[in-house]
């Protein structure tokens, strides 16, 4: 009799490590997509919080995933410029960043890698192709900002205005990835009106419009159609800024393509298998609309 042996999946193990995770769309986006790469994939979520820990638990976090035989970890806040000093390399856009999202544990060598640029540059490219990079404003210079703003200035973004709450943030943006552009001139942004008046289009990158943090991180008449508006906020997926913006006639971005690409670079880096973008995307629109 013949008997067909039975095709095992290969097991893959990876993790998130962050503060406040227990929303993150990211384990499933993962999951879904390496059932269909005929993967047995599992992705555990490693809550801070749930756990009663600091930012200072991360080494041990760290050697307790590579001991247990991850493929991977990904780092989210407040975790991704601590965990750079916990590699042994890191690529080369991260170290220009000097944050890391992604961590690859690879023959007993740990490299870290950020995602969110490329996730946020794919996103854009995608949503707002044709738009002019000339000059842009953008408001947020934490990690998301200057992962943002590296991301621009790798599309070709010739100006880019940098404005945040602390002053001394959006010139240690500036200082930080001016060196890595020459291309593209960096600055710290001093009237917001004027910058617009002169922008083509404006990027957000503050928590501002989140759940916890509602409300519009600029003022509504600063807004004119002749400007584009690229998000990075996705929870929620409209967020204050977004609707605005439609209102006023502008080409919009949401944040949801930046968080679906940053996990599409990053399940490549965990597998060595090129994912179906837009088979993730479609999934995470579905798990959206169950929120």
């Amino acid at each position: 009799m013949n008997t067909q042996a039975a095709i095992i999946p290969r097991q893959l193990h990876v993790g998130l490590i962050g503060a406040g995770i227990g929303r993150s769309l990211t384990p499933a986006l993962h999951m879904r997509e390496g059932e269909h790469c005929g993967l047995s994939y599992r992705y555990d979520l490693i809550d801070l919080d749930v756990r009663g820990l600091s930012v200072s638990a991360l080494p041990d976090l760290v050697n307790e995933a590579q001991a247990q035989g991850f493929a991977g970890l990904n780092i989210t806040h407040p975790c991704k410029q601590s965990a750079v000093a916990l590699m042994d390399e890191l690529s080369a856009d991260a170290q220009t960043l000097r944050s890391i999202n992604t961590v690859v544990f690879q023959r007993g060598r740990r490299i870290g890698h950020n995602t969110d640029w490329w996730g946020f540059a794919e996103s854009f490219r995608r949503g707002l192709a044709g738009v002019s990079l000339d000059h842009v404003v953008q408001l947020g210079a934490g990690g998301a900002g200057v992962a943002v703003a590296h991301a621009l200035a790798e599309m070709g973004a010739r100006s880019i205005e940098i404005f945040d709450l602390d002053p001394l943030r959006s010139k240690a943006l500036v200082d930080q990835l001016q060196p890595a552009h020459g291309a593209c001139t960096f600055s710290v942004g001093r009237d917001l009106a004027t910058a617009l008046d002169a922008a083509d289009g404006l990027v957000h990158a503050t928590p501002t419009g989140m759940a916890a943090h509602p409300g519009l991180p600029l003022n509504a008449q600063l807004l004119s159609d002749r400007l584009w508006v690229a998000e990075i906020v996705y929870f929620p997926i409209e967020t204050e800024l977004v609707t605005l913006a439609k209102k006023k006639g502008c080409r919009v971005l949401d944040g949801g393509g930046m968080a679906v690409f940053q996990a599409v670079k990053a399940f490549e880096l965990f597998t060595g298998i090129r994912p179906t973008a837009e088979r993730m995307m479609h999934h995470f629109d579905s798990l959206r609309s169950m929120i």
